[in-house]
């Protein structure tokens, strides 16, 4: 089976877990023994990610609408130019390649009438959506969000430029949503999702090893994309409130957010107590190791959340706002301490005293997160993956 799969970033040029994600799916399908094109955009990171190689029969020839964290101004004939270039792109590799089904992955910042070229030109489709850009892809899409502007007269526009507006995602496709949460959110914002299912990301345990048990020292983790969506500033200012603790700070991202991060904990005077760093992938596990405890103090509706399983595998209790799809994993009291997310550190400042003062707690949190863990695996999810798409040409055939 050939299978062209399509994103806004595919690693070693990549910023976090969806690009990882996709790229573990890529590589499952192809241990099956299907043919996998990656098609994505011309995006380069300035600092690739050196524990991965470029896979082969990646194509990086896509234009998007993000640039530098921010999604600037173009003029129409800018913004039209961007879409006839991915759509001639697009159509080179469907007539060269010949997919059986074409995988959507990211399609935040791009151009989504991709997605309605093949709909219209009748390919299976199989999508796979980690956070929400079924909600503010079309508002981030330039194109579309202009098609949406014009109401009625958008056909006309449309057939005139030779570029379509999209219609509805839940005739393109069918679609996997990694968390209840995202799919309700696709929902909500109007999308018919007639073929659409549920497949939780998981976590490769060969990568997790469960770590000795450690006595309470007040070391702890932010681990993940610097962003301000995170609550890394909470957790900075945390730690004004506990000053027995330290906080290392493991990710990159948003330089800009990162700087200012710096200058919170410089005007805090916690230059002692907090620490940035940015290891290699390869590095991960003993960042957890060399942990107390692990925060997630996301202050959004996060997708799902792979960090605190990667702690729960690592037997590092977690501490947690527990907002949006990492609800459907994350029980207070029983494999984790959940606080109230907001701008208020002594929520999570309490949190951590908790856990810093009682032992029994931590190690009640530590065997209910061996367990959590271990239910949600890489190889699950890629496996659902897969046989969703072999599904999809089976039908066609």
């Amino acid at each position: 089976m050939r299978v062209l799969s399509v994103g806004n970033m595919y690693p070693p040029h990549h910023l976090g877990g969806y690009e990882l994600i996709w790229r573990s799916s890529v590589a499952w399908m192809r241990e099956r023994g299907h043919e996998v094109k990656v098609l994505t955009t011309d995006y380069r990171s300035a600092d690739p990610d050196p524990t991965i190689d470029e896979d082969p029969d990646v194509h990086r020839a896509l234009r998007w609408y993000w640039r530098d964290h921010d999604f600037p101004r173009l003029s129409a004939r800018e913004r039209l130019a961007i879409e006839r270039h991915n759509l001639a792109t697009l159509d080179r590799h469907l007539r060269q390649f010949e997919p059986n089904v074409v995988n959507w992955w990211a399609m935040g910042g791009m151009s989504m009438s991709l997605i309605e070229r093949a709909r219209r030109r009748g390919f299976a489709a199989v999508g796979v959506v980690v956070d929400e850009w079924p909600v503010y892809g079309p508002k981030v899409d330039a194109w579309q969000r202009a098609m949406r502007r014009l109401g009625r007269m958008a056909p006309v526009v449309s057939r005139l430029a030779r570029v379509p507006a999209i219609a509805d995602l839940g005739t393109a496709a069918e679609w996997i949503f990694v968390s209840e949460m995202i799919r309700r959110s696709a929902s909500q914002a109007g999308w018919t999702l007639e073929r659409s299912g549920i497949a939780h990301a998981g976590i490769d345990p060969s990568r997790f090893q469960r770590a000795p048990e450690r006595p309470w020292e007040g070391r702890l983790l932010y681990l993940g994309r610097i962003d301000p969506r995170k609550g890394i500033a909470v957790a900075v200012r945390a730690l004004a409130e506990l000053p027995d603790a330290a906080l290392e700070i493991v990710g990159g991202g948003d330089d800009a957010h990162e700087n200012e991060l710096r200058e919170l904990v410089a005007a805090l005077g916690l230059e002692s107590q907090v620490r940035f760093s940015r290891p290699d992938r390869d590095a991960v596990a003993g960042a957890y190791a060399a942990a107390d405890a692990v925060l997630f103090p996301v202050l959004w509706e996060e997708p799902w959340g792979l960090v605190p399983l990667e702690a729960m595998a690592a037997g590092r209790p977690v501490v947690a706002t527990g907002t949006g799809g990492s609800s459907e994993y994350l029980a207070d009291g029983e494999n984790c301490l959940i606080y109230r997310p907001g701008d208020d550190p002594g929520a999570l400042a309490a949190a951590v005293r908790r856990l810093a003062g009682d032992a029994g707690l931590r190690e009640r949190l530590r065997e209910a997160g061996f367990a959590t863990a271990a239910r949600f695996t890489e190889s699950a999810f890629n496996e659902a993956v897969a046989t969703r798409i072999e599904r999809a040409h089976g039908a066609r055939e």
